[in-house]
């Protein structure tokens, strides 16, 4: 009976140690040295939260820059890709349908290479970035709906390299540029 009562006392202890003390030490310390990240990274506007930065989502109007597609309809609960292998007539189709979708979304030649992220989903479904390559693609179309001047249009260029990031560590993965935040940028040209 004894040893009963300690194995109670230390499975308390623990239990208390581990799912409430420590939880609540990392998530304070998490609050005060990266609060932004520490609550989602989300964006505000007008008091209203518009979306987080590290959550894709869908732009569906011609005078935003489109998002990379989503096998789960940018839906961050059951998170995941198709699972469609390469060989897959499901996943051939749908590869053609989104490059068809996009050559006529932005006016393009069919010959012309469109970078493979506007093709495939992500491995999550929720990837909030695209290459630089595939946002340039879609200047024309987003200056054009958005009646640009040649000015205007050559901000939006801009923007597009400024918002560019650099692979982490400077070797880890491509340059990238988060839809949302260009989205954002490309609303304050004047």
């Amino acid at each position: 009976m004894k040893t009963l009562i300690i194995s109670i006392k230390i499975f308390l202890f623990f239990t208390l140690l581990t799912g409430v003390v420590y939880p609540l030490f990392v998530t304070g310390i998490a609050q005060v040295v990266f609060p932004t990240k520490a609550n989602g990274s989300l964006i505000v506007k007008n008091n209203q939260v518009i979306g987080s930065e590290l959550i894709g989502q869908q732009f569906d109007s011609t005078i935003y820059f489109s998002s990379r597609p989503s096998a789960v309809s940018y839906n961050p609960l059951p998170s995941g890709g198709s699972n469609y292998g390469l060989t897959n007539d499901k996943l051939k189709n749908l590869v053609a349908d989104r490059r068809l979708a996009f050559n006529t979304l932005n006016q393009l030649d069919s010959l012309k290479e469109i970078p493979s992220e506007m093709l495939f989903a992500s491995a999550s479904g929720l990837d909030p970035h695209i290459s630089p390559q595939a946002a340039i693609l879609q200047v024309d179309r987003v200056a054009k709906s958005r009646n640009f001047t040649t000015a205007q249009k050559h901000k939006l260029q801009q923007c597009i390299s400024l918002l560019t990031e650099s692979p982490q560590l400077l070797y880890l993965g491509e340059s990238r540029i988060n839809v949302l935040m260009l989205n954002l940028e490309t609303e304050k040209i004047k």
